[in-house]
């Protein structure tokens, strides 16, 4: 019986573990919240990146690199459907980060997390668009948080990433975007050396703007009470 308590505490930390979202959970979740960013220049060229749903009545985040310079912008969904022109409404002064706006209602956001908490050596799952090639699903882990100067860090990740990747919503083990695709490590020797934006600078430039990230519904933090007093009765259960 002296091993009791051990055990309970060891068995809580693997149903907390155990709850965790998978990558393939993550993805089917939030596939249609990550849109292709498509944009004209005056020149003619067209040009492509990834964005993400970040509020229901069609406020998109993206990187700042992928719209500037445009003429004329729209996003394509998962389902292919293509948006009206899609308004550039602000960009970060001190980040790779920019917010555009479409004509829509009811659309399925991501949740922001904080990205203060995020660790060296976390999982991450990436949706995008590389090449164009919509929604495609790529995993890894932060590597390292890097001081880049001015008081701005970035996120090093391991997740394979190409171009039009920019944009790309990085996500945590709980389904949290906690960071956005911002640019590669570009070399032939070179393996995965990637970097995103963390999100409390998305936070920040919406609240700048008086836009507020969309934030996940109650029953959600239900569900994670309610499987924790599942596994308490099951363990429990043991030594009846």
């Amino acid at each position: 019986m002296k091993f009791k308590i051990p055990a309970f505490i060891i068995f809580v930390f693997l149903c907390a573990a155990a709850y965790a979202e998978t990558h393939v959970e993550i993805a089917k979740e939030f596939a249609s919240s990550v849109v292709t960013i498509n944009t004209l220049n005056a020149k003619g060229g067209a040009f492509s990146g990834t964005g993400f749903v970040v509020a229901p009545d069609g406020v998109i985040a993206t990187s700042k690199h992928v719209v500037e310079g445009a003429v004329y912008i729209n996003v394509t969904f998962d389902t292919g459907l293509v948006s009206d022109e899609a308004r550039l409404t602000a960009v970060s002064k001190e980040t790779d980060l920019a917010l555009l706006k479409i004509e829509a209602k009811n659309l399925p956001p991501v949740y922001l997390g904080d990205s203060d908490y995020a660790l060296p050596g976390a999982e991450i799952t990436v949706i995008g668009s590389p090449r164009r090639l919509q929604n495609t699903v790529t995993t890894g882990v932060i590597s390292q948080v890097r001081p880049v100067g001015g008081g701005i860090n970035w996120h090093q990740i391991s997740a394979p990433v190409s171009s039009s990747s920019s944009g790309s919503p990085v996500f945590d083990a709980d389904g949290n975007v906690i960071s956005v695709v911002s640019s590669i490590y570009i070399g032939g020797d070179n393996q995965n050396l990637n970097f995103s934006i963390p999100s409390n600078y998305l936070k920040k430039l919406m609240e700048e703007n008086g836009l507020t990230p969309a934030a996940r519904e109650e029953k959600k933090g239900n569900a994670v009470i309610e499987y924790l007093k599942e596994c308490f009765n099951i363990f429990f259960g043991f030594f009846r």
